[in-house]
């Protein structure tokens, strides 16, 4: 299988600013970008929050082990 050349590249952007048209292409690459900037907001809010504490009422009683009996 062989790369695509530069013409074939030419065509397929054609075809796409055929189909899409430049409007449509303009707003998807800014809707791509604000995800990408919500998405880096997030894990720096996700950085700064202290850590979850351990709630003291939720606490778990240990289970009973059965005796060994030596033989």
């Amino acid at each position: 299988m062989h790369a695509p050349g530069i013409w074939g590249i030419i065509v397929v952007a054609i075809v796409v600013i055929l189909l899409f048209g430049r409007g449509k292409i303009a707003g998807l690459m800014g809707e791509v970008a604000s995800g990408i900037k919500s998405f880096q907001k997030g894990m720096r809010d996700e950085e700064n929050k202290p850590a979850a504490q351990i709630d003291a009422s939720t606490t778990v009683e240990p289970v009973a082990q059965p005796e060994k009996k030596d033989a």
